[in-house]
């Protein structure tokens, strides 16, 4: 009978055994590795981009808040503006109201017989002060102011008289206080024509 040895062949095939698990260790060791370094490096230029973008939206954000601040010293500047348009406007609208004043009272004045001391208007209240020769002037020009009626002011009103003396010209004088309202502006009336018919 012819006997054959397997134990080398044995061996040799674990020896292979082994060696093939090494290698396949081995060559797994290095893809774990290579997969994390690549990892590893698109985590870092992941990382590297969100700090770019978020730096340049820190960059936008510091350039917004700039305009917003700018544009808030244009709206206050254009607010005071407005308010010195405002104050000229009123007090270009006081001057001319004050100088149509002066010439509706220098109209209605007694001519050589008084003038004015002051005036003083509040609203549509107007309070004259004056000296006149003598009552019937200071009348006299209260019917003016009222124009029977159908003149400028209303409500005109006497609210004190007194006696004033000038003694270096021997004179006795009238001092008076006269408060009258401005009259609303009429509107023109148009005649009516409706139901006018031709003669034939």
């Amino acid at each position: 009978m012819i006997r054959i040895n397997l134990l080398p062949f044995r061996a040799a095939r674990k020896k292979e055994n082994v060696r093939r698990q090494i290698s396949v260790f081995l060559l797994s060791f290095a893809l774990i590795i290579i997969a994390v370094v690549y990892w590893n490096i698109w985590l870092g230029n992941r990382i590297s981009t969100l700090k770019a973008r978020n730096q340049d939206t820190i960059t936008q954000i510091a350039k917004y808040e700039k305009i917003n601040k700018e544009i808030a010293q244009i709206k206050k500047a254009l607010s005071n503006l407005e308010q010195k348009i405002k104050v000229i406007e009123t007090l270009e609208s006081g001057r001319k109201d004050a100088v149509n004043l002066m010439d509706s009272m220098t109209e209605l004045i007694v001519k050589e017989r008084m003038w004015f001391t002051s005036l003083n208007v509040q609203g549509d209240i107007i309070t004259v002060q004056g000296i006149a020769l003598d009552e019937r002037t200071i009348a006299d020009f209260m019917k003016n102011l009222e124009g029977s009626g159908t003149g400028p002011y209303t409500n005109v009103t006497l609210k004190s008289i007194q006696q004033k003396q000038i003694t270096n010209k021997n004179l006795n004088l009238k001092s008076f206080n006269v408060t009258l309202t401005r009259a609303a502006p009429k509107e023109a009336t148009k005649p009516d024509t409706a139901g006018k018919t031709k003669k034939s």
